[in-house]
């Protein structure tokens, strides 16, 4: 899927976290230095808004070039961009850490992988906007769960009806009367299910590494992971110099152009407000579709975006003024 995922910085509240999209995958590191520049002078919701839209047109770029390298291959060549840029920038430190830190940043890369690699699965199967609202669930459950507030059920069950719709209630979804293919649904689903445990170890690599070396580190381990199978489903085609070129175009795309105005951006407004402008990304992604790939979506499926939308942004208003809630611990 992905992007870089969401740089660690202190530990990372659920509240702010779990019910964003976007926020698993390119968080920024609290605290990284350095000036805003020009970029900064978008203004912090320009950036936002910049970041989703890199993001959402990187994946449907991804999936025109899956004909080329396979899903795997797409993946595989994103990891590794990203990966090899991230290593460049941040230059991480590989002595001086413990076993424990060690353990933790693989655990972090190989949760990364699965969730790139379930998402890219789903994307070659369903509609991107279908896709992203549906892995959108795993954060959203992460944060009804560590938050513990009545009034969150309120939005877990806004985004079942949402689910619901997605998933044939309305009578356009799964399954061969609708429009959705069931394996997507399910791929898609268990990246969701990645992006949780994503965020509890992007919290935990935070708290073991400066900056963004956590990061970059996990995202090695990652593309060393998926390296090989991205050479098994496509093999020398992965050296076309035009896959390399796309392939090159969305790890930017959907990993560093995004981390860099999301950075930017998170310097000059509230966590909590960067939370709710994240849960627009399932209609971002809705429109990415629609313009490039030519996925109409139906009033169904439609409503349904929209029912998790909603969800995503009535979970995070409802942790504003309340302290925050830290992701678990091992």
């Amino acid at each position: 899927m992905y992007t870089p995922s969401r740089a660690p910085g202190p530990p990372v509240t659920a509240p702010d976290t779990a019910a964003t999209p976007q926020l698993a995958r390119t968080a920024p590191p609290a605290g990284d230095p350095g000036a805003p520049g020009r970029l900064g002078t978008l203004g912090p919701v320009g950036l936002v808004l910049a970041g989703g839209i890199s993001v959402q047109f990187g994946g449907a770029l991804a999936v025109t070039l899956m004909p080329r390298a396979g899903a795997l291959g797409v993946v595989a060549l994103r990891l590794l961009v990203a990966a090899v840029v991230l290593l460049v920038i941040c230059r991480p430190r590989l002595r001086g850490h413990s076993r424990t830190d060690w353990g933790t940043v693989v655990v972090f890369g190989v949760t990364m992988a699965a969730m790139n690699g379930l998402f890219y699965q789903a994307v070659d199967r369903i509609p991107l906007g279908a896709a992203v609202t549906l892995e959108v669930l795993g954060p959203l459950a992460l944060s009804v769960v560590v938050s513990r507030r009545a009034l969150n059920l309120v939005w877990a069950g806004l985004a079942l009806a949402g689910v619901f719709l997605l998933s044939g209630g309305g009578g356009d979804g799964v399954g061969p009367g609708g429009g959705l293919d069931l394996l997507g649904v399910a791929f898609a689903l268990g990246a969701g299910a990645m992006w949780a445990a994503y965020i509890v170890f992007s919290a935990r690599t935070g708290r073991r590494f400066p900056q963004a070396d956590g990061l970059a580190l996990a995202m090695a381990v990652g593309a060393l992971l998926f390296l090989p199978l991205g050479l098994a489903e496509s093999g020398v085609k992965l050296a076309d110099p035009v896959t390399l070129g796309l392939g090159a175009a969305v790890a930017l795309l959907s990993s560093v152009l995004p981390y860099t105005l999301e950075l930017l951006a998170l310097r000059r407004m509230p966590a909590s407000t960067f939370a709710i402008m994240m849960s627009l990304e399932p209609a971002i992604a809705a429109t990415a579709g629609f313009l490039i790939l030519d996925q109409a979506l139906t009033t169904v499926q439609a409503a349904a975006i929209a029912l998790v939308v909603a969800a995503s942004m009535g979970a995070v208003r409802t942790q504003v003024g309340r302290p925050e809630s830290a992701v678990p611990e091992a």
